[in-house]
């Protein structure tokens, strides 16, 4: 089997088996030697024993990822909206939440001090992050004209995160966390620029969370060798 092909095959068994996670929040068991701990923010986090993430203040990011909600054009286009969406469409809006994602998360972690670099080295984090189980509740589209949609929240998705050493290629965690948008209470006219406002809100606060998170886990590192599954770490 070539690198690529192989490289390829593991991010798709990476994401299957985020994407299962993600139904109950919870870290599948054959994670690679991870185990699961009790976390502030999120709703599932799981760590490498021993691991030390004191070292790294610099961080190499691989290019975001988005995946829709298994269906989801089926069941958006059932909806009786007034634009039905097509794969074109599909596509052009999962690469726009990959762009916002990772303008959020870029300008998060150089907010907090962390230089962002294309190469490994001993400093170095390398981190895989975006979003599995994407759901709109109504995509819009240039094509949409001037009918309007309301909805109460855009949408929801699920956050997932891998952190590996950039030179050992050494797995130390892994996070998951799904959440809606923000919910108004009240029906609010949705729209393509209400959408990206509203899941860029969300990429905020994810990217706000990790960031505490690694500062955490650096105060707190090395992780505990004999850690136990749903041991809360403090501080």
């Amino acid at each position: 089997m070539s690198r690529t092909w192989l490289i390829a095959w593991s991010a798709c068994l990476w994401l299957a088996a985020a994407a299962a996670a993600a139904q109950d929040a919870t870290i599948p068991e054959n994670w690679e030697g991870l185990v699961e701990v009790t976390p502030k923010h999120l709703d599932a986090l799981a760590l490498m024993p021993g691991a030390d993430f004191r070292p790294y203040r610099k961080l190499m990011l691989d290019p975001a990822t988005a995946a829709f909600r298994k269906d989801w054009m089926k069941t958006v286009n059932r909806a009786g909206l007034a634009q039905r969406i097509t794969q074109e469409d599909a596509e052009k809006i999962a690469g726009s939440a990959r762009e916002s994602f990772a303008e959020v998360f870029t300008e998060a972690f150089r907010a907090a001090g962390y230089e962002i670099v294309a190469a490994p080295g001993a400093d170095v984090l390398r981190i895989r992050a975006g979003i599995i189980d994407l759901y709109i509740a109504a995509p819009d589209t240039e094509a949409s004209g001037r009918t309007r949609t309301y909805t109460v929240e855009a949408g929801e998705a699920t956050l997932f995160l891998e952190a590996r050493d950039s030179t050992s290629g050494a797995l130390l965690g892994r996070a998951l966390d799904q959440r809606k948008t923000r919910n108004t209470g009240r029906l609010m006219v949705t729209n393509q620029a209400t959408n990206v406002a509203n899941f860029r809100a969300l990429f905020r606060q994810w990217a706000d969370i990790v960031v505490a998170g690694l500062e955490n886990l650096r105060e707190i590192s090395p992780v505990p060798q004999d850690l136990r599954p749903g041991q809360k770490l403090a501080p």
